[in-house]
């Protein structure tokens, strides 16, 4: 397995042929798992942030965006905001730890602020799901509220976000 893990993998915009793959790896990888219609919706609507990373021609991890107007999660007085939301990431377990995540998520947020004008990002992750939380944090990602019981299983989550502007399009590249 150590040989596939280090294939070359390439990043691409989703295509509507792709959606069953990432639902197969949705319900491999996440315990929140989401119906077609969901897939095909947010790929219609904000296509051109919603990526996938494949090898050979075999998707082995996505991620899936919407775009959103709402209060700033990072600007410290209220203020009405487009913002980008990670509604689903996932890689394939025998590909993780090679970057494919992160680079999923910059490819995203990128789009999300290029194509669509978001000024933040935010996400929501599992408060135990350390490995995901250091990569987002790497990427400039803060804590800024806990949300009690938020997975079907009771778990909290993070609120996670950061802000999109021109300085972070080169941080993204």
């Amino acid at each position: 397995m150590e040989l596939q893990e280090r294939r070359q993998y390439t990043l691409r915009n989703a295509k509507e042929d792709d959606l069953e793959r990432i639902m197969q790896i949705n319900r491999a990888t996440l315990p929140e798992n989401y119906p077609y219609y969901v897939f095909s919706e947010l790929l219609r609507d904000y296509g051109q942030a919603f990526f996938v990373a494949e090898i050979e021609n075999d998707v082995i991890g996505y991620v899936m965006p919407r775009i959103e107007w709402g209060f700033s999660e990072v600007r410290q007085l209220p203020s009405l905001v487009k913002k980008g939301h990670v509604v689903s990431i996932a890689v394939l377990e025998p590909f993780r730890k090679n970057g494919i995540g992160t680079n999923l998520l910059k490819a995203s947020m990128k789009g999300m602020r290029v194509a669509y004008g978001a000024d933040e990002v935010y996400l929501e992750v599992r408060i135990t799901n350390y490995p995901a939380i250091s990569v987002y944090e790497r990427l400039g990602f803060r804590r800024v509220k806990t949300l009690r019981h938020y997975y079907m299983d009771g778990e909290d989550a993070y609120l996670m976000a950061r802000e999109l502007n021109q300085n972070s399009l080169l941080e993204l590249s």
